[in-house]
């Protein structure tokens, strides 16, 4: 840049990389055009390389000017090249990596956008993957299974990836809903939660109401603090702690599991013990290596057949596991489209379904299942909740659920019954230090770093990755463990990957965190250095640039006995 008080030539690159030789002296420049062109969306002919095409000014002219601007000089230099080529993009803009579920041996590296950055990553993790069974590093950023048949829209892939790469170097906040691509799949409902203010975010496609705005005219401001919403939020807590709340729950995977060999095939690929008939029970799922493959609900329903559920947006990743470990005389279903329902959780919830069928609800335990009519329809109810609290999750037909939402809603009305969003949820779990997948939870991590391993059943027969856990278990343990933070707090709350530090030192960094509105604290969950990991350890992090004290806490700062959820 010292040079730029001369007339230089100047190469305008439009889509990709150009490197001077060192005895050449000019300035190179980028652009990510806003007026972006898609091109060959029906795929790149094969005998196509590395061509350059026709340079269009036209479309970069006010990236143009606003560069000329930024550097008068280059208002008198000369543009002795240009550069226009094609760049490979996935919907989030990471690569396609990986087996392709149904076609044994078939692999993929696809949508390598910065290939000089990403091309040594991407060729050792599938490299490890083809060899080894499994990457080293969690990889599922990158896996073609993050996505569904739903991407092969090119409506659907024109959208996304034209908003990715305009907005290639603009800031995306945390809380901010980008348009691209949706709404493409909505549960049944969706227009009438749309109508009672319902806002909404996105897993794999589908839309998940985040929380439900006062009025119509309610919009969320983009931040990194706490935003507009904050005390939205805090009233749906409120009401699931106080009272009750109904939650969409369409948003969760279910795969349905059937067969003369199903009992056996599950207990091979769980590492917890089964659930006995009418009971459900958390199971940690493993791969060889001992690392977290799922953190799954076992379902069953006593009739011989039982349910898988876990996270919506694990669908394809989770049916190429079972694919790749399946027995001939076992059938599973993704049914995820097909059954969708709602949760109704809080101190209320008992009453709330009690007015809504005759059936002997009261009487099923913290963990059981059944199938009961909840008003004119029948459907599979399980007692579980990830709030804390008291509560049922009533599973029902896609067709169903328009009307199963109307029916609590006001048979709870003089309850004090509240619909809710995730946000919530995320919120009141955190009070619980339930950890979620992507977060406490991911591939790259064992059980005992998580606290998965207390739902092994260490003395079953074989598992899936039983050696393994064994080994770090008899092994004296993981050098890094979760706990719960509580963080002096202002008017910002930890997210994810911050740094935790202990005497100057990073000893870690915060999985996911929030605001705990019941307890009132500002919460986080971390993975820490075992020798950080004592309850009461002093500890800093940095949230927006601020570094904040931090101490480690005991477990659940709400309830920690569980008295609520078992009552």
């Amino acid at each position: 840049m010292a040079a730029l008080d001369r007339e230089l030539p100047l190469v305008v690159n439009l889509e990709g990389f150009t490197y001077m030789r060192q005895d050449q002296k000019g300035m190179l420049l980028g652009i990510y055009e806003i007026d972006h062109d898609h091109w060959m969306m029906d795929g790149a002919p094969w005998e196509y390389g590395f061509e350059l095409q026709q340079e269009d000014p036209d479309r970069i002219e006010n990236e143009l000017a606003l560069s000329f601007q930024r550097y008068p000089v280059l208002q008198k230099t000369g543009i002795k090249t240009w550069v226009n080529g094609a760049f490979t993009f996935s919907p989030d803009g990471n690569p396609l990596v990986g087996p392709v579920r149904g076609k044994p041996g078939y692999w993929c590296a696809c949508a390598v956008m910065a290939g000089f950055l990403q091309g040594g990553g991407v060729g050792k993790s599938l490299a490890e993957w083809i060899i080894h069974g499994e990457p080293e590093a969690d990889v599922f950023g990158m896996d073609v299974a993050r996505y569904g048949d739903f991407a092969e829209n090119k409506q659907y892939i024109k959208e996304t990836t034209g908003q990715f790469y305009s907005r290639r170097f603009v800031m995306t906040y945390p809380n901010q809903q980008l348009p691209a691509g949706r709404p493409l799949r909505m549960a049944p409902a969706h227009s009438d939660m749309t109508a009672a203010g319902a806002r909404w975010g996105a897993s794999f496609g589908l839309e998940q109401p985040l929380y439900f705005a006062p009025s119509p005219d309610f919009e969320e401001t983009p931040t990194l603090k706490r935003s507009n919403a904050f005390t939205i939020v805090g009233a749906e807590c409120k009401a699931v702690r106080e009272a009750a709340g109904l939650l969409d729950i369409s948003a969760f995977s279910r795969f349905e599991v059937t067969g003369a060999g199903a009992e056996a095939w599950l207990d091979r690929i769980m590492a917890s013990r089964l659930p006995g008939p009418g009971r459900a029970r958390l199971a940690p799922m493993l791969g060889a290596d001992g690392r977290l493959k799922g953190d799954l609900t076992i379902f069953n329903w006593g009739d011989g057949t039982w349910w898988i559920m876990g996270s919506y947006y694990l669908r394809e990743w989770h049916m190429r596991w079972f694919d790749d470990h399946m027995d001939p005389d076992v059938d599973v279903r993704d049914i995820s489209d097909a059954t969708v329902g709602f949760s109704v959780s809080g101190p209320n919830s008992l009453k709330v379904l009690e007015r809504l069928t005759d059936g002997p609800v009261g009487d099923l335990p913290f963990m059981g299942c059944g199938t009961f009519d909840i008003g004119l329809y029948r459907c599979k109810v399980g007692r579980l909740s990830v709030t804390g609290e008291l509560g049922y999750e009533i599973h029902c037909k896609a067709a169903e659920h328009i009307g199963l939402r109307k029916i609590p809603r006001e048979a709870g009305a003089d309850l004090g019954l509240r619909e809710v969003g995730f946000n919530a949820l995320l919120s009141l779990r955190l009070e619980k230090s339930f950890g979620i997948w992507s977060a406490e939870f991911t591939q790259g991590y064992t059980p005992g770093q998580t606290g998965m391993d207390r739902w092994i059943a260490w003395d079953k027969g074989d598992f899936i990755g039983r050696d393994a856990a064994l080994a770090e278990r008899d092994g004296g343990g993981p050098a890094q463990v979760i706990v719960t933070l509580e963080i002096d707090a202002e008017d910002a709350d930890a997210s994810e990957f911050e740094p935790v530090w202990k005497d100057g030192q990073r000893v870690g960094f915060v999985t996911s965190g929030g605001y705990g509105h019941t307890v009132g604290k500002s919460l986080a969950l971390a993975m820490v250095n075992r020798d950080a990991a004592t309850e009461g350890t002093a500890l800093t992090t940095h949230i927006v640039g601020v570094e904040r004290p931090a101490r480690v806490i005991a477990p659940s700062p709400y309830d920690p006995s569980g008295k609520a959820m078992r009552s």
